[in-house]
């Protein structure tokens, strides 16, 4: 059975909210053959990394940055799940041949004034893993709407259906 990993830092009613509604979408009935993990970030392993076949990500946009709690669970997996740096240390032109390479993955995130960021310092990670961009980032800024709910379950959904698939 294929395997998707929800890591999330949801401290916010709003946040939790969206990983609620995420996770809600990896399990509609139309989606067959997935075992949908949630971690809490701080929780999160490089176990639970490998042993999965799609990833979604949640966090706030603190400061410009992904949330502390997700970046430690990059800081202490990275090596481990695959991920490699370019010879300035960056994750810029770093070779993408890991471990978890080509898995898909999706990212949902709030904050109040600027997701731009948050955005880029998720997706330099998971460029440097060679994860790949299974559906549009869904950012939301201020109060969660309903509409941003579906698009939170249709995140869920989709990225569940392409690791049902295989794809």
């Amino acid at each position: 059975m294929a395997r998707l990993l929800v890591v999330h830092h949801s401290p916010s009613r709003s946040l939790q909210s969206l990983t609620d509604a995420v996770v809600a979408g990896a399990h509609d009935d139309s989606i067959e053959g997935v075992e949908v993990v949630v971690r809490p970030a701080l929780e999160a392993n490089a176990d639970d990394v490998l042993a999965a076949d799609g990833y979604l990500l949640g966090t706030t946009a603190n400061f410009g940055y992904m949330s502390g709690a997700l970046k430690h669970f990059f800081d202490s997996t990275f090596l481990q799940i695959g991920g490699q740096l370019g010879d300035d240390g960056s994750t810029e032109g770093a070779p993408a041949t890991g471990v978890t390479a080509k898995r898909p993955f999706g990212l949902y995130l709030h904050g109040r004034y600027d997701l731009t960021g948050a955005i880029r310092s998720v997706t330099s990670i998971t460029g440097a893993l060679g994860w790949r961009q299974g559906y549009d980032v869904l950012g939301v800024l201020g109060e969660v709407t309903n509409a941003h709910l579906e698009a939170a379950y249709e995140l869920g959904g989709t990225i569940a259906a392409l690791v049902s698939d295989g794809s």
